[in-house]
């Protein structure tokens, strides 16, 4: 079957698509319902099922002969270290952890926060919990101490999982001491807290509430895995970039084990035994679902990396690894490739190791530039396949099923929608527009299994953030259009949707002409304030490394280059060269600081920007173009 009779087949019976996927889970109850309709647009899979995540992302493998299967590959640049860990290792070490867990009185239902780095403890930590039924919350390493406290005030852990220290190039981050802020900062306070001593940094444990990772696990008994309802919470995940009360996205543990194991295969074309690489961080979605969850449901060695694109110790990290440990699916996020292209432009270490055993590449996070695609395949020779989802939804919305039949690409396009989402186009008053009209990206009720059924103790919130524009529909905050032949088109995040003397412009299309001046290794575009045509976009540009022409020369050139390609009628002429945009850890730019800072307005530093002396430089290029104009 192909892409459209299977897309078909789930649209004639939803229910019946998703009980049959269901069937790969290993169920101390199988489902006897797929659906559940709570009411007022809520909706529930396989509530009536009762299952644990850890039996069928560890246990099942081992009861199944492969224990001695390598389950996961630590690879540290930043450490110069590498291990392996298979399956029976891995069951014997969460075991053991949440025996110690247990002893200490976590039980089904309660909740630990995980502040870890990118180390194999990390999953096992998260493994641990899920074999209890207790809800994790990891929040991504060296996080500031106020954004953890903010966590731990709303998700109200019994515990705490930490490490003394994470590795960054060139430096330690101290995560001890930030630990022990937050705790001093917020309101609840955990009963105890489990530190894993790294070797780069020992910490001072507080004595009565830290116990040292090993030394607590010390005579126990390991615990089994306790089966839980399918509706009940696996973990919650805190949205990035948030400001104020942040959202608390909720996770469904059976919805979650049939959706990630459904993609594993169908998506990133990968079989049992098969190494797959996520290159992310487990504080981030893709960390939950492709470092962690989706690759071991399935019975696929993942790679647990701690390092960056570039630096660690050069731009050809990605591919030694895939070299390396044999990877066949690799995947990461557009800004990654975008470090590797403008450190090696020429792909000279691109050649320097034997890609053959790579089968795709799949890019989501922010839009991947046409550009980079190109790059990207230009030079390893392979697919690269863009996808987009978010946080909320914990897979992919839009994508390529190569396991099912791979699509031709669109350039720009992450394909189509997958089984799970009838994805529609609305104008401002909800209504569905046609083809190839920029609008809502919207997802029509209910959501597939595993996306979010509620926030963390907001579900005013919840109705608020997502249900309430759209009656009828989950709001994505994404815009963008669905062309003739059902290839789906992410422009924007709604709020990068300009508008300039009336004209609705994505500033994503901008951007995709930007990056394809030779010398643009990577761009945004934001809309600013204008007295006459109420926005005007402006544009930041990166340049490839080894680029020594007058910027004035590039500027002019990518000017006429955006009012050739999308015309006069985008008013395209405020643009400058910066040495870097500034970011979240995750990659994503942050486009909404950046408008706040050329139009003069306060904002709120945000918790998750990787480097803040890069708004000063944002600030001193903006004054640099004559803006504000007039």
């Amino acid at each position: 079957m192909g892409y459209r009779e299977v897309y078909e087949g789930w649209k004639a019976d939803p229910e019946g698509f998703w009980m049959e996927a269901a069937r790969a889970i290993d169920w101390d109850e199988a489902p006897k319902q797929a659906l559940f309709d709570r009411g007022d647009d809520i909706y529930e899979w396989f509530a009536d099922a009762r299952v644990n995540t850890c039996w069928n992302a560890v246990d099942r493998h081992v009861e199944q002969g492969r224990g001695d299967q390598t389950a996961i590959i630590h690879d540290s640049p930043v450490t110069h270290t590498k291990r392996e860990i298979s399956y029976v290792e891995l069951r014997n070490r969460v075991a053991s952890l949440a025996g110690a867990l247990r002893a200490k009185g976590v039980e089904k239902g309660d909740r630990v926060i995980i502040y870890m780095p990118m180390i194999p403890e990390a999953l096992e930590a998260m493994l641990a919990c899920a074999r209890l039924g207790a809800i994790h919350s990891v929040v991504f390493g060296g996080f500031a101490a106020h954004e953890l406290a903010v966590r731990i005030d709303d998700a109200q852990p019994k515990a705490i999982i930490a490490a003394s220290c994470g590795v960054e190039p060139g430096r330690v981050v101290h995560y001890k001491p930030l630990l022990d802020g937050a705790i001093d900062q917020a309101a609840h306070t955990p009963e105890f807290c489990v530190i894993f001593q790294r070797e780069q940094e020992v910490a001072h444990l507080e004595e009565g509430r830290d116990v040292n990772w090993h030394g607590f696990q010390y005579g126990v008994e390991p615990a089994g895995c306790v089966p839980v309802e399918g509706n009940h919470p696996a973990y919650i995940l805190y949205t990035s970039g948030t400001t104020g009360q942040p959202k608390g996205v909720v996770r469904p543990t059976a919805g979650h084990l049939v959706a990630l194991n459904w993609t594993m295969k169908n998506i990133y074309n990968v079989d049992p035994g098969e190494v797959f690489w996520a290159a992310s961080d487990v504080g981030w979605v893709v960390g939950h679902s492709y470092i962690c969850y989706a690759p071991l449901i399935q019975g696929n060695t993942t790679v647990v990396f701690e390092g960056k694109p570039v630096g660690t110790p050069d731009a050809g990290t990605f591919w030694r690894v895939i070299e390396e440990h044999n990877v066949k699916s690799f995947f990461t996020a557009p800004t990654a490739f975008r470090a590797v292209k403008r450190e090696d432009p020429q792909g000279e270490f691109v050649r320097k190791y034997d890609l053959s055993g790579l089968r795709a590449i799949y890019l989501a996070g922010e839009r991947a530039d046409p550009d980079t695609i190109e790059w990207t395949r230009e030079m390893t020779g392979k697919p690269v396949y863009d996808h987009w989802w978010q946080t909320e939804t914990g897979y992919t919305i839009a994508g390529n099923p190569v396991g099912i039949e791979p699509l031709p690409v669109k350039l720009g396009s992450p394909t189509v929608p997958m089984p799970g989402y009838d994805i529609q186009i609305l104008g401002e008053d909800g209504t569905p527009l046609p083809a190839g009209e920029l609008g809502a990206i919207a997802v029509k009720l209910p959501l597939p299994p595993g996306t979010l059924p509620t926030l963390w103790n907001a579900a005013d919130r919840f109705r608020k953030s997502y249900l309430a524009t759209f009656p009828g529909y989950y709001e994505t905050g994404d815009a963008g259009m669905i062309d003739e032949d059902g290839y789906v088109w992410i422009m924007a995040r709604t709020d990068d949707v300009i508008n300039v003397a009336g004209h609705r412009l994505s500033t994503g299309g901008m951007e995709e002409v930007l990056a394809s001046h030779p010398d643009v290794a990577e761009c945004a575009v934001i809309g600013v304030s204008d007295a006459l045509k109420g926005q005007l976009p402006m544009g930041f540009l990166c340049l490839s490394k080894g680029v020594d022409r007058p910027h004035a020369e590039i500027v002019t050139e990518c000017v006429d280059l955006v009012r050739d390609r999308i015309g006069p009628v985008a008013a395209f002429k405020l643009a400058v060269v910066v040495d870097r945009l500034p970011k979240t850890r995750s990659g994503k730019i942050l486009r909404g600081v950046m408008v706040s800072i050329a139009d003069g307005k306060d904002y709120k530093m945000p918790a998750t920007i990787d480097d803040p002396a890069i708004l000063d430089e944002i600030a001193a290029a903006v004054k640099t173009i004559g803006y504000p104009t007039g």
